[in-house]
């Protein structure tokens, strides 16, 4: 991916990312050299095609590409972001649901795999056939938003080539796992893909949003792709300087020590309250676990952020954690500590 476009934040970052996948989808079909046609132009002015062609994207259940217009149709995590607003009329696959411990549990989860990518293909051949076709495919490594759900490399790996297959774009949505936090600058290099993905967006801890694309995703002609805010150069320099530091300080190698530290605790723990939590998941640090009931894991976050210790709910029953990249082994030991006090206080 040789080209970057910067945007504001994670939001702008899928949304222009969107435009891009229909951009390069529709000239493909016109061809290279091909202008518009008066009636495109005149067309799209009314939001009638061909102007404004029938294409769609198709996303997960549990998946969250943020909240503006677009990018709300294919968010499927929480009703209160998308409630009253109006929104396309998107495909939506199944988004593998795994059980724990995973080496106890292959077979049903490679059958999770095979379910949810049978699925991906036979929504693309039903758009074809309603002529709403698919354009491209959003996921996100990791299901932050979601419930921190996870799925295999080999899940991804076919679902590129079940996109290549069927000449649909992958774009993996990294806002939230690009920059470090699972032990790897990107999470999808944790995958093993046959290729880099067409498109991959970041913000966060990326200090501002956008996307690369592969050569062929860069839209051919000017204005194509434009916002009053096309990033910010300040926010270019923050970004120079966090780099050379993770490199400096040997940081991404720090997250997967202190995460392997963070993980074992949290299965210490499981063994210890298994009437509490379950499922430890995630990779580097950016890990989750579950509890039995919504109300029990409001309940520990609550206590948790009394004893001085920030975590989060995310999905309908799971606590995450996100430390930051500079989070020690000693770090995790501390938190495992206030962790343990605050389950075994809990009735």
């Amino acid at each position: 991916m040789k080209q970057v476009t910067t945007m504001m934040c994670g939001s702008c970052a899928n949304e222009n990312a969107y435009k891009s996948i229909f951009l390069w989808y529709r000239q493909r079909e016109r061809g290279a050299d091909a202008g518009f046609t008066p009636e495109e132009m005149e067309s799209c002015m009314l939001n009638q095609a061909p102007g404004s062609p029938p294409l769609c994207m198709l996303s997960f259940k549990g998946g969250f590409s943020r909240a503006h217009n677009g990018v709300l149709s294919t968010t499927r995590s929480k009703y209160l972001h998308k409630i009253d607003v109006p929104a396309f009329d998107w495909p939506v696959a199944s988004f593998p649901a795994y059980k724990y411990p995973l080496e106890e549990n292959k077979r049903e989860n490679e059958a999770q795999d095979k379910k949810c990518l049978a699925e991906v293909e036979e929504l693309i051949e039903s758009q074809k056939k309603k002529g709403v076709p698919v354009a491209g495919i959003v996921v996100e490594p990791i299901q932050a938003e979601g419930g921190d759900n996870e799925a295999s490399p080999e899940f991804f790996q076919q679902l590129q080539r079940i996109a290549k297959k069927n000449q649909v774009a992958l774009l993996i949505d990294e806002v939230q796992t690009g920059g470090g936090p699972t032990g790897k600058m990107w999470c999808h290099e944790h995958f093993n893909l046959d290729s880099p993905p067409d498109i991959v967006t970041f913000s966060k801890k990326m200090q501002l949003g956008g996307y690369y694309l592969s050569p062929d995703f860069q839209p051919q002609l000017p204005y194509r792709v434009f916002n009053t805010w096309m990033g910010e150069p300040a926010k270019l320099l923050l970004l120079q300087g966090v780099v050379s530091v993770v490199k400096r300080d040997g940081l991404l190698a720090l997250v997967r020590s202190s995460g392997e530290r963070l993980r074992a605790g949290l299965l210490r723990l499981e063994r210890e309250f298994p009437h509490l939590l379950g499922s430890t998941r995630g990779r580097g640090t950016f890990l989750a676990v579950s509890c039995p009931s919504a109300a029990l894991r409001d309940d520990l976050v609550s206590r948790l952020r009394q004893r001085g210790v920030q975590t989060g709910g995310c999905g309908e029953l799971s606590i995450r954690l996100r430390p930051a990249l500079i989070f020690q082994e000693h770090h995790a030991e501390i938190f495992l500590d206030i962790f343990r006090q605050v389950l075994a206080a809990t009735k």
